[in-house]
């Protein structure tokens, strides 16, 4: 009988030396391209012998990590559910920073993401998606009701939860204090707000806060940040998804800071 599968979509590995079981050939790539975990065994499907399998291949080999072969149904059978792509690695979980590392480490003009309650592994890899490809220095991911960083989230990010800063935060509110103080500006997405989300300036050090699926920003979360912004919908449609408003956000904040040019030294 295959394992079955957890709730963040990740695959009990049992005996197995690695701790969480990776799948999908961008997120494998990833992760033996950035290094920030120690991948331990890749499996290919039999079959697959296209270039980035052979990438894969041969980027595991030249690390000392095992490579074998394996008939499909065996990867269906470890990925039950899964769209593993014939590709399958068993890694240690990806190192997360701790608030220090990220905040300290923005240079000048933050731009930070920080995520308060999504639950959903597929709104988070998502999220980081976008945030990846907007630049953002750093993630922060509230450490209760929040979705795992685990293969389900990595596989949404396309990889690219390899290659940011991400954190866990105990407390948000006093992470948004602590922002206060360092000069850095906090704006939360609210469908209830008053302003538009064009209407921030985000070309100085800011964090965007997010909140999670249905409830959006918890009400102390939103008494905590500096301003709260909006993006309008048509009569009778329901709120944005909220990686889709996460991402409109993530761009408005990258065209505003475009136009204002490199950070002063």
């Amino acid at each position: 009988m295959p394992p079955p599968a957890r709730g963040d979509g990740s695959i009990p590995v049992g005996k197995r030396l690695g701790s969480e079981t990776l799948y999908g050939v961008h997120l494998v790539l990833a992760a033996l391209r950035v290094g920030r975990r120690s991948v331990r065994e890749v499996w290919i499907a039999s079959g697959r012998e296209d270039g980035k399998a052979r990438e894969i291949r041969d980027l595991a080999t030249a690390q000392g990590v095992r490579v074998s072969r394996h008939p499909r149904a065996r990867l269906d059978r470890e990925i039950p559910g899964g769209v593993h792509q014939g590709v399958v690695a068993f890694a240690s979980p990806l190192p997360l920073s701790n608030e220090d590392e990220i905040v300290e480490g923005c240079g000048s003009r933050p731009f930070l993401v920080v995520l308060d309650g999504v639950e959903d592994p597929r709104n988070l890899g998502a999220i980081i998606r976008s945030s990846v490809a907007a630049g953002v220095d750093g993630m922060l991911i509230s450490a209760r009701r929040s979705a795992p960083l685990g293969p389900a989230a990595a596989r949404a990010s396309a990889g690219c939860s390899e290659t940011v800063r991400i954190g866990r935060c105990a407390n948000v509110v006093a992470l948004l204090r602590r922002f206060r103080k360092a000069g850095i500006w906090t704006v939360g997405l609210d469908p209830g707000a008053e302003g538009l989300w064009t209407e921030f300036d985000y070309r100085m050090g800011f964090a965007m806060v997010v909140g999670g699926e249905g409830k959006g920003l918890r009400p102390l979360v939103r008494r905590s940040v500096d301003a709260t912004v909006r993006i309008p919908m048509q009569p009778g449609s329901e709120s944005l998804n909220v990686s889709v408003a996460a991402g409109i956000a993530l761009f408005e904040a990258v065209r505003q800071r475009r136009l204002a040019g490199p950070p002063r030294k």
